[in-house]
């Protein structure tokens, strides 16, 4: 850069030279004075300009020469750049290659080793051919050998194929009947000590909880009196006061030789009631006559109203159940005048309740709705007397009326079975029901009704073949079979207490359980000669 510079410094200044000379050589007015200097001085721009021409083709000499020298430089660097690229890239197509061979060298090793395989298999699938065939020959041998074992042994036995069959599957069906019988009853066992368990002690755990007391009430009533005279002021001038006493309450009065005492009969244990408060009214207020009596009654009837009132409130605040319509807490203040088999339907709904609600607290359900539903699933016979239908379907239409939920309604519908139970709620207030109602002392049933259930059970055991004997015992708890040693094994009498248990599960209706105890005596007789 600095060479280019230098020379044109020298260009310019030998332009310069010349443009002063020529205005000299114009200039004749200044020729003649100074034409000494001016020689001089054109003298002295000559060799300036020479020295300068020559500096400048030296200048231009060495730029040259530096141009040559960096032009040389460059081509080496490019000619060492070329030359290391070609060997790295000659050093990569060498690995490549070599990569290439090794893997040629896999590949063909592999091919090798499957064509090893290829010819191992087929010698081997040639050794199994061969084994097919010789195994199929045997097989034909065996049959063959084997039909004439069964022609020597049908010849030996005196038995066809067909009866040998028979026989096998006879034998074979005994000895099913005893692994089945065991099985049965090792299956039996496992679940009945699993379940007695946990019923036991979910069934404890509820009664003990629940503390109710049982009163028995009767058709009839008695009134006591100060005395036999007190007889003929109740009866009154040709009977009058009787019968309007008889008319007004619906009760018949028994006066009769039972001394200082009157026998009140009636179904209805409201009436009755009525019927009894206002006997006693009269009693001590003395003044018997029919305008009385009416008063009387209608006191009576307010007095029963009220104690209804009261006996339905006590039951839903003993049972915490809440939110019951007035009218069905009406309806359960009537349960306390109603029994059933002796049994005061309220207590037994208050303890159903109680039991309900413990259960279904054991089995992590809803005790509230329990205890709901098992106050009301008697709740259809207050009215029993008043409309027709059994006291479940009247049940189910009152809680319906009432506005009841589907699940206390379907409770109601399915505690005694008249549709299949399908919730845990249902369930729960139809064993609640069968332990309040099965309790010892809770319930007298009818002797008639008891007779028949005994015989009943009985013939049902009677009617299965090998049964000698059955006796029906503790009040139709417990039935013993006694049965004919040859028609039925022990394995079979396993089966036959199953077959009974389910007849009368199937055809009965009673509370608790039947317990049922086969018994086979054996028997071996000898003599001595």
């Amino acid at each position: 850069m600095e060479l280019w510079i230098t020379i044109v410094i020298a260009v310019a200044a030998l332009a310069a030279g010349c443009v002063i000379g020529a205005f000299l050589m114009k200039s004749s007015a200044y020729k003649k004075g100074v034409e000494a200097g001016v020689e001089q001085r054109k003298q002295q721009a000559e060799a300036a300009i020479g020295s300068a021409e020559k500096e400048a083709k030296r200048i231009l000499s060495d730029a040259k020469k530096d141009a040559e020298n960096k032009k040389k430089s460059a081509l080496i660097e490019a000619k060492d750049e070329i030359h290391k690229l070609r060997s790295e890239a000659d050093k990569e197509i060498k690995e490549r290659r070599s990569e290439i061979g090794r893997q040629e060298r896999r590949i063909q090793q592999k091919e090798e080793t499957l064509d090893k395989k290829t010819d191992n298999l087929e010698r081997k699938e040639e050794k199994l051919q061969n084994k097919l065939k010789a195994a199929e020959e045997k097989l034909a041998e065996a049959e063959e050998i084997k039909r004439d074992q069964l022609n020597v042994l049908e010849r030996i036995s005196e038995f066809s194929r067909e009866q040998a069959k028979e026989y096998i599957l006879s034998t074979l069906e005994n000895e099913l009947v005893h692994e089945k019988a065991v099985k049965i009853t090792a299956y039996e066992q496992m679940l009945r000590d699993e379940c007695e368990e946990k019923a036991r002690s979910y069934v404890s755990l509820a009664i003990a909880k629940c503390a109710a007391d049982q009163v028995s009430e009767t058709a009839v009533s008695v009134v006591a009196l100060p005395n036999d005279e007190m007889k003929g002021r109740i009866i009154g001038r040709e009977g009058r006061n009787i019968r309007t006493l008889e008319t007004l309450t619906g009760v018949d009065l028994i006066i009769d030789d039972t001394p200082e005492a009157i026998t009140l009969s009636c179904f209805d244990h409201v009436r009755r009631e009525i019927a009894r408060i206002a006997l006693e009214k009269l009693i001590s207020d003395g003044r018997i006559h029919p305008t009385k009596i009416e008063e009387m009654v209608e006191k009576a009837k307010r007095e029963v109203e009220h104690r209804i009132r009261q006996e339905g409130e006590r039951a839903i605040l003993e049972t915490n159940v809440h939110g019951i319509n007035n009218e069905l807490a009406k309806l359960l203040g009537r349960l306390y005048y109603r029994t059933s088999y002796r049994q005061n339907v309220l207590n037994h709904s208050i303890e159903v309740a109680k039991l309900a609600g413990i259960l279904a607290s054991e089995l992590g359900v809803d005790a509230n709705l329990a205890r709901r539903a098992g106050l009301l699933h008697d709740i259809g016979k207050a009215l029993t007397a008043e409309i027709e239908g059994s006291h479940v379907q009247i049940g189910v239409d009152v809680c319906k009326k009432y506005n009841e939920s589907a699940e206390v309604i379907h409770a109601v519908e399915a505690h005694h079975n008249d549709v299949e139970p399908k919730t845990a709620i249902a369930c729960i207030v139809q064993a609640a029901d069968a332990i309040s109602a099965a309790r010892p002392a809770a319930r007298s049933e009818n002797y008639e009704n008891y007779i028949k259930r005994l015989q009943k059970l009985e013939s049902i055991c009677a009617s299965y073949e090998g049964v000698e004997k059955c006796y029906a015992l503790q009040a139709g708890r417990e039935i013993r079979i006694m049965v004919v040693p040859e028609a039925i094994n022990d394995e079979k009498m396993v089966l036959v207490a199953r077959q009974i248990a389910k007849q009368i599960e199937a055809e009965m209706d009673y509370p608790g359980q039947i317990k049922i105890n086969l018994i086979r005596e054996s028997r071996v007789v000898d003599y001595a000669k």
